[in-house]
């Protein structure tokens, strides 16, 4: 096990942002990673960094020692006790058996030297190697330099090793040679704007607002502030995605405008009224349009100077509930990192487990491997045509958007997007023609004629499943705005199963805090007969293969072993044993209860000579009511992140969305579609 604590020289140096990208960065090459965080300046708030740690990450960690209470102990004589209690707290995060423990230690208090002077103690205590995290933000480079020579001789006076450190908030002052005998650098955090944008949410609460119109209060981002005390033609020039409009109640032509370039499809961050007054009744009903689009709308009594003293006194610091702003910090932190070094400095293991971030780097380097051709039917829809975009910008996956040219160029410029270069819009109703006769011949059996397929290749899901019929593109994905029957439908009439499938089938990939377990069937399927779990199980153990996890097939039933009886528990223990007969080279055991399949002390006690029981990695669900409900409970109450359904069976890669998908929903699932068109044996 190795350690590695976090030591900031300042109190600006971004701490948590940092030890949450290394978190990050650590996780997404398979190193197990345990956080501690032994003190803080405990205030009313949590422990910022300990609780972003628990909710984003799944790691569990110890509650910190209250910085005051610390150094009650250290002014009289108690320091060797404190740092008994940091070892105590060590051995509590050990228990998870990581290959490195990060360790965040104290930020400098220029009132209390001895802060400085914990860290190396702590540093001695754990036998931990030292990151030092320095900021750059009105740093100049020679300062940095300076600062670093300081802070490293501290460490090194007391023999403990400095393997390198990072510059947060940087920029290019701060590319200078260091010295030799300094610490290598180990990353440089360029300063980011857009990671420090706000919540609408989080404007209204600092400012004490009331809402007038809740809108889209905890999605929208505030990009820039406008102060609206010029005239309205100043005014509308700079109203752009994200801006929070700051005007008196009463300039009711600015309100106006806000909400026309709103409904005109430019998120707004929210309009943000002063001096407590409300537009009249007649200028309201005028925006309500706008407003039911989603654009957030306040009030506050302040006058306008208070609130613009008040705003520039914002914090940059992320909320603890702000999730999606935490990943975005986190993604870009551990972005900039060289992680080989760092791994190569500690000499950190590789471990065998995926966790859900190597999943989905491991994801998005096969598609982008893979180099498919992907069609989205829904090429209108706003997450789609974004997550398109970032698919085509990082090369995972050559997308082409069917719809309204001009509609989605408006949208792609409203919401303050750039179209990538390759990236193609395809209008329907000239490709419609195209395949009319090929929809006639694959439908003949059913007498159908050109003027009905016609009428059919309106739906832009059937255009894309005979785009996709005809080899035109690789894979089809779908269902944003869709359900599954309009997405699966036409697959199945005119692409059809693949050559020994049984039935199509669906798996999800389950982002758990320590690997990724695939579940199946959850989505199509309703009460399958033995025979088709058994397909179930095959193809779900070969698309977990596919994607890079170690297939280890658990059958779920009520009962585990020959504990249980019934019809249910025997179509299990049927299914289970055609597996075994068909794929000899899968490795599977059922039926299995949950606990018994994915805990090691159940399994020891239940199934203690099964080959699957205690580490599975795939879950096959006897029935679509246990698999889809499981599936649901394990997501919402275990804040999993799940990818999927991905569709099996089929002769071609067609997959679904869930209608409240996100755009990384989007993104995850055009990979996987890239990664099964690369895998699914052409007809």
């Amino acid at each position: 096990m190795i350690h590695l604590l976090i030591a900031p020289t300042g109190v600006d140096a971004g701490l948590t942002t940092i030890s949450l990208g290394l978190l990050h960065a650590l996780d997404t090459l398979g190193v197990k990673t345990a956080f501690l965080k032994p003190v803080a300046a405990l205030t009313n708030e949590p422990e910022r960094s300990t609780t972003l740690v628990r909710s984003v990450m799944g790691i569990q960690t110890p509650i910190p020692m209250a910085l005051g209470a610390v150094q009650q102990r250290i002014n009289t004589g108690q320091l060797d006790r404190v740092l008994e209690d940091v070892v105590a707290l060590h051995e509590e995060t050990s228990r998870q058996q990581p290959d490195v423990v990060i360790i965040e230690g104290i930020v400098p208090d220029r009132t209390e030297p001895y802060t400085a002077r914990l860290n190396v103690e702590m540093a001695k205590a754990l036998g931990a190697d030292v990151l030092l995290v320095l900021s750059g933000h009105h740093h100049s480079g020679i300062r940095v330099k300076h600062e670093l020579q300081l802070q490293a001789g501290l460490f090194r006076a007391a023999d403990v090793n400095v393997i390198g450190h990072i510059i947060n908030k940087a920029d290019d002052s701060h590319q200078t040679e260091m010295a030799d005998d300094l610490p290598p650098c180990m990353g440089r955090m360029p300063w980011n704007p857009e990671l420090t944008q706000p919540r609408s949410s989080d404007v209204c609460k600092t400012i004490g607002a009331s809402l007038l119109n809740e809108g889209e209060l905890t999605q929208r981002r505030v990009a820039n502030i406008l102060m609206g005390a010029r005239t309205l033609r100043h005014t509308l020039a700079q109203l752009k995605p994200g801006t929070l409009l700051v005007t008196p109640s009463d300039r009711e032509d600015l309100i106006l405008a806000a909400s026309m370039v709103s409904l005109g499809g430019t998120p707004l961050a929210g309009l943000l009224l002063t001096d407590g007054g409300q537009p009249c009744e007649q200028i309201q009903q005028a925006c309500r349009s706008a407003w039911a689009g989603g654009l957030p709308v306040m009030t506050t009594a302040e006058d306008l100077t208070s609130v613009a003293i008040r705003l520039q006194q914002l914090s940059h610091q992320v909320p603890v509930d702000d999730v999606e702003r935490v990943l975005r910090i986190m993604a870009s932190v551990a972005s900039q990192i060289d992680t080989q070094a760092l791994v190569d400095a500690l000499g950190a293991p590789h471990a065998t487990r995926l966790s859900p971030a190597a999943f989905r780097y491991s994801l998005v380097q096969k598609a982008i491997a893979a180099n498919q051709c992907i069609v989205l039917p829904e090429g209108n829809e706003p997450r789609t045509i974004e997550a398109a975009i970032e698919c085509q910008k990082r090369g995972i996956a050559r997308c082409i958007l069917l719809g309204d040219p001009d509609e989605i160029r408006l949208l792609i410029k409203a919401r303050g997007l750039e179209l990538p270069e390759g990236l193609q819009i395809l209008r329907p109703a000239s490709l419609r023609s195209q395949y009319v006769d090929a929809m006639v011949e694959l439908r003949k059996h059913k007498q159908l004629t050109r003027d009905c397929a016609s009428v059919e290749l309106e739906d832009n899901v059937v255009l894309a499943t005979m785009m996709l019929q005809c080899s035109d593109v690789d894979g089809l994905v779908s269902g944003a705005i869709h359900t599954t029957a309009n997405t699966i439908r036409p697959a199945l009439q005119l692409i059809r199963t693949a050559p020994g499938a049984k039935l199509v089938s669906s798996v999800f990939f389950m982002g758990l805090p320590d690997q990724v377990l695939v579940y199946g069937d959850c989505a199509v399927n309703p009460d399958p007969s033995a025979e088709e779990l058994a397909d179930i199980a095959i193809q779900s153990a070969d698309s977990a293969a596919a994607m890079g996890i170690e297939p280890r097939v658990a059958m779920i039933s009520y009962s585990t072993g020959a504990s249980g009886t019934g019809n249910d528990v025997e179509k299990v223990r049927q299914a289970t044993a055609l597996v075994k007969q068909q794929r000899s080279d899968i490795l599977i055991d059922g039926p299995l209860q949950y606990d018994a399949a994915t805990t090691p002390a159940v399994a020891h006690s239940k199934a203690p000579n099964s080959p699957v029981a205690g580490k599975a990695t795939v879950l096959i669900f006897p029935d679509l009511n246990t698999g889809n409900t499981t599936y649901k409970a394990v997501q919402r109450s275990a804040r999993v992140i799940s990818i999927g359904p991905m569709l099996q069976g089929l002769a071609k890669p067609v997959n679904d969305l869930s209608r409240g998908a996100s755009v990384e929903d989007i993104i995850y699932t055009i990979a996987l579609t890239a990664i099964q068109a690369t895998r699914i044996t052409p007809i």
